[in-house]
């Protein structure tokens, strides 16, 4: 009976695993779109984390019940559900969501469909911008988008970069664009802690029509970051990333001398070795000449080997997503070394970000808070002319004989003070003394909405940019330059510990009513900024060397009533700063076809007087899709906008700086003084004016965005005049005040030219895709309106230093280099009237020359490949237009440096009695060189730079499925790789004076996982 029974149950249960695997099957198909095969779409059974994705020729397999529902989602198209039914294949055509595909984030208050858009604006994704090894993520955005003129001021590892769009729009004030991080206005000069990895998108706002609406911010154009995002309905993934980075010292065109070269160029001169060094050989004591054998003896020091390095950099992220049916969350760990080419320079920063957004169709918000702490070891004096400072001035311009192992003792430099021991010098402070800034920086934001009606939406967005900076500089109590210049109380220690908090919030009401064909939106906006700034530090003067260590007290020496040699020091600083706004925005739309918007905004500064607080700013729009006309039905143009707009914005940093420069120039300051008899005084120090108030930037821009054969070949061409009104200046008063000048609004900037983007997919099919892109920019800057007279001489209205009406800002104003006179060797120049003369009259025979630092045109242009997982990119950025000093030159060909510092060996073919016919002039005494400044040593800095290169592999998703990844990426970078120029220096891309910091070359190699 219990055999019987057991049979039964038996039968029972293969009764019931039949019809269990009855109810499961396996479907498999594959996902395309217009172009062939998708990688990478989401195949998820809806209601469920169960999902795969789709492989490299967008083939999929996943088990599933009858009844389940297959959602298929990929980025920019519609998302798709299937349910299973009696087939086991399930094939699917994806179609591009227009909705998704064309909304772009256009300013920080709002999305709008790219098809609606009637503004100048261009948008960069992630992959232009992650796995880059620059500190700063804003030096990533150089040549990429067109008028964005990214100028680098140091290779130091996070330096700052100077930004400036569609030419320079101020004198005096600040140049550079509003940043934007998800909401919140950031600090434009420090991106140092910001982990480049974490961004999705970069927008650039442009045109009048789409920065009015930031009013007294928006002068100089706006840049929206946004960061990356989970996606709903999504199981959790965990991506890493990894970066090692290897970059050396540029080369440079100086032919600087060898020992036995400048050995030469001394005996030529009658003087042996200059410094008295110890070189290992014996040579004439009276100084004299050396001999050929000598010479040919003499070692030659590897400087740079003594103060440069191969930097390497390490780059590691960690991300997390996932999402559920009403929220999702992005989590980001990122660690970051950097060292310098430049030893002791280095950056390391730890990162944290999580992003969560949520909510339902009547509510939703947002959060996004990023942590970052970094360390930056910046070495001082770079870029200075101190020959005991600059650690760049002991790499190039040490005398080549000298060695860096022979280095004196302390005391030695001390006793003999010998311009030719600098690198000695130079060596000694790079490795003593020590430049430390520790940062804690916070970005913060909250955003929230509510759908009050179908029509009528309220939302709220506050943020915040916090940073906690420590400085500690310290110079070596044992070290040369603390004995030699304060041998009484030698070495200092600073601290500066500085906290900086921006907070902005904004609060609005939109109204949005779709009335058949036509759509009408309203905005209306409320905004607070307010900024703290607070500082404290002290300078302790004389350190114990037994007991001193960096950052703590230990060999700090308290004063003492005999002599107070051991005063310290101490600083405070507390500033607040404040914006309040008012502005709307309406918009209207007929049919996707025809679009006008307009924008007006009341902004209130408090660095203006209350009489003259507050501005009005405003702009209007319109395009026509003339795609969508019937005329244009069933051509090869898919997309073509005609778009244009007009209007002004502002600029309340009127005397640049931060939001916290010059808080209070419309007043009057007294200050105590020494007067007659050496009696205390006190008087007036600053005439203020209560009329200061915004530089007004006007702007007309007319674009068109084209598509042509399914948009194959796509771009825009847009045309800007611009106009600053107001510039900020001191304008000459009389001096019976004791005051000679005010500060005042007058004067014009005008910035005119052109913007182009274009890109054409030379071959898109299932296995190969190859885009060609390029973007321009050609602007031309004039000023206009100068407070000046007529000058009696040029006959121009001029300001030295500023320009001219009708030329360029920051012209030159020079007397020319004629060339070398054949039967002296002195310099010849031309006076004023084209003369030649060897004694040009400075106040006299300088003319404008039309040239300056600021780029005429500038771009760039690339190949993306796509072949079967293998990828190759390229990016070539050119400038043109940017003429500057050559002061490196100059001092290699400085006959007065001779048996001082290093030299270009292009001075040993300078004039002689016996060399008439040369490009150098005569290096002997008695002759005039260096006399006049003139611009013999104007260097051409145009430049084609091969920016980018990137080469790699994308394991196909078979393959993956097998060692359980769902990406694994293999790449190889390189940045700076090629430069052609004619300019001879270290990096064209500086717009610095010389004996900088110059931007690396650098070779990176990366690994992405994904599971």
């Amino acid at each position: 009976m219990k055999t019987k029974f057991n049979g039964i149950l038996t039968l029972l249960l293969a009764f019931v695993v039949q019809i269990s695997f009855a109810q499961q099957k396996t479907i498999s198909g594959k996902v395309t779109d217009s172009s062939g095969s998708l990688p990478g779409v989401s195949v998820l059974i809806k209601g469920t984390t169960t999902g795969t994705e789709t492989d490299f020729d967008g083939k999929y397999s996943i088990i599933v019940k009858s009844g389940d529902v297959l959602v298929f989602r990929y980025l920019g198209y519609e998302v798709v559900e299937k349910k299973i039914g009696t087939s086991s294949t399930i094939n699917l055509l994806m179609k591009e969501d227009a909705n998704v595909l064309d909304e772009i984030v256009v300013t920080g208050y709002s999305l709008i469909s790219k098809k609606k858009v009637s503004t100048a604006s261009t948008q960069l994704n992630a992959s232009t911008i992650e796995d880059r090894p620059s500190g700063n993520l804003v030096q990533t955005l150089a040549g990429q988008v067109p008028g964005l003129d990214i100028s680098i001021s140091s290779g130091q590892p996070g330096a700052n970069a100077l930004v400036q769009l569609r030419g320079v729009n101020s004198i005096n004030g600040n140049t550079e664009p509003l940043f934007i991080l998800d909401g919140t206005p950031v600090d434009e000069d420090n991106f140092r802690s910001i982990n480049q990895n974490e961004i999705a998108s970069i927008t650039v706002l442009k045109d009048a029509g789409a920065t009015a609406i930031y009013g007294s911010r928006g002068a100089n154009g706006v840049i929206v970051i946004k960061t990356k995002t989970g996606s709903k309905n999504t199981p959790l993934q965990v991506n890493f990333n990894s970066i090692i980075s290897f970059s050396s010292f540029p080369d440079n065109k100086y032919n600087l001398m060898n020992s036995q070269q400048y050995a030469t160029l001394e005996r030529q001169r009658g003087i042996g070795l200059g410094s008295g060094a110890k070189v290992g050989i014996s040579y004439p004591a009276n100084g004299g000449p050396l001999t050929d054998e000598q010479i040919a003896a003499l070692p030659t020091g590897d400087w740079e080997r003594e103060f440069l390095r191969t930097g390497i950099t390490k780059n590691h992220t960690l991300t997390l997503t996932s999402g559920g049916e009403n929220s999702n969350q992005f989590t980001s760990i990122g660690y970051f070394e950097q060292e310098g080419v430049l030893k002791v320079s280095d950056l390391k920063r730890f990162n944290l970000r999580n992003n969560i957004n949520g909510g339902s169709d009547k509510f939703k918000y947002g959060t996004s808070v990023s942590l970052n702490y970094s360390t930056n070891n910046t070495p001082t004096s770079i870029g200075t002319s101190g020959i005991n400072q600059n650690p760049f001035f002991g790499a190039n311009g040490a005398l080549p004989y000298l060695l860096p192992e022979e280095k004196p003792t302390t005391q030695e430099l001390v006793d003999n003070l010998i311009f030719g021991y600098s690198p000695y010098f130079i060596q000694d402070k790079l490795f003593r003394d020590r430049q430390l800034t520790e940062e804690l920086k916070i970005i913060a934001s909250i955003n929230a909405s509510l759908n009050i009606t179908d029509n009528l939406t309220a939302s709220l967005i506050t943020g915040v940019d916090y940073q906690a900076t420590s400085l500690i500089s310290t110079r070596d109590p044992e070290g040369f330059n603390a004995q030699y210049f304060n041998s009484d109380n030698p070495g200092y220690s600073t601290q500066d510990s500085r906290r900086r908090a921006a907070f902005n919030t904004t609060a609005s009401l939109n109204y949005n009513i779709e009335l058949d064909k036509h759509t009408i939106s309203a905005g209306l906006y409320s905004e607070y900024f307010k900024a703290f700034l607070r500082d404290f530090g002290f300078t302790s003067n004389g350190l114990n060397p037994k007991t001193f260590f960096p950052g703590d007290d230990a060999g700090f020496i308290g004063d003492n009533a005999n002599d107070d040699l051991f005063v310290d020091t101490v600083f405070a600083s507390r500033i607040d700063a404040g914006l309040l706004s008012y502005f709307g925005t309406l918009d209207y739309d007929y049919n996707s076809t025809f679009g006008l918007s307009a924008t007006l905004r009341r902004d209130a500064s408090y660095r203006f007087s209350t009489t003259n607080r507050w501005g009005t700013f405003w702009s209007v729009s319109a395009r026509v899709n003339l795609d969508q006309l019937d005329f244009m039905q069933g051509s090869d143009i898919n997309n073509l906008k005609l778009r244009g707009s007009y209007g002004t914005t502002g600029n309340q940093r009127i005397n640049g700086g931060t939001y916290y420069t010059s808080p209070d120039l419309a007043f009057d300051f007294y200050a105590t003084g020494v007067g007659y008899n050496g009696e205390q005084t006190i008087g007036l120090s600053q005439l203020g004016n209560d009329t200061l108030k915004w530089e007004t930037v006007q702007q007309g821009n007319i674009g068109i965005d084209f598509g042509v054969w399914n948009s194959r070949l796509r771009g825009s061409v847009d045309y800007y005049r611009k106009k600053t009104s107001d510039l900020f200046q001191s304008l000459p008063v009389s001096a019976i005040t004791s005051v000679t000048s005010i500060n005042a609004n007058t004067g014009s900037l005008y910035n005119n030219g052109f913007d182009l983007e274009v890109a054409y997919d030379i071959i898109k099919n299932n296995d190969l895709k190859i885009t060609a892109n390029a973007v321009g920019n050609f602007n031309e800057n004039y000023l206009g309106d100068l407070p000046a007279e007529v000058d009696d001489v040029t006959g121009e209205v001029q300001i030295i230093g500023i320009g001219r009406n009708g030329g360029p800002i920051f012209e030159r104003f020079d007397v020319r280099y004629a060339g070398v006179n054949p039967a002296n060797g002195n310099e010849l120049f031309y006076d004023r009237d084209g003369n030649i003369t060897e004694t040009p009259d400075v106040d006299k025979d300088r003319v404008w020359s039309g040239l300056n630092t600021t780029p005429e045109a500038q771009g760039s242009f690339g190949l993306n490949i796509d072949y079967k997982g293998f990828f190759f990119q390229t990016q070539w950025n050119y400038v043109l237009g940017v003429d500057q000093l050559d002061f490196d030159y100059e001092n290699f060909m400085d006959p007065t440096s001779i048996s001082q510092f290093n030299l270009s060996s292009d001075l040993l073919r300078a004039w002689t009695p016996t060399n008439r016919v040369t490009d150098v002039p005569s290096i002997q005494p008695g002759s005039n060189v260096g006399n006049f400044a003139s611009n013999r040593f104007l260097a051409d800095k145009d430049f084609l730079r091969l920016r980018f290169a990137t080469i790699g592999y994308s394991f196909p998703q078979d393959v993956l499925k097998k060692v359980g990844f769902k990406k694994l990426r293999i790449f190889a970078n390189g940045e700076n790789l090629l430069t052609f120029t004619k300019f001879r220096g270290f990096d064209a891309a500086s717009r610095l004076t010389g004996r900088e910091y110059p931007t690396p070359v650098t070779y990176s190699l990366g690994l992405e996982i994904g599971f």
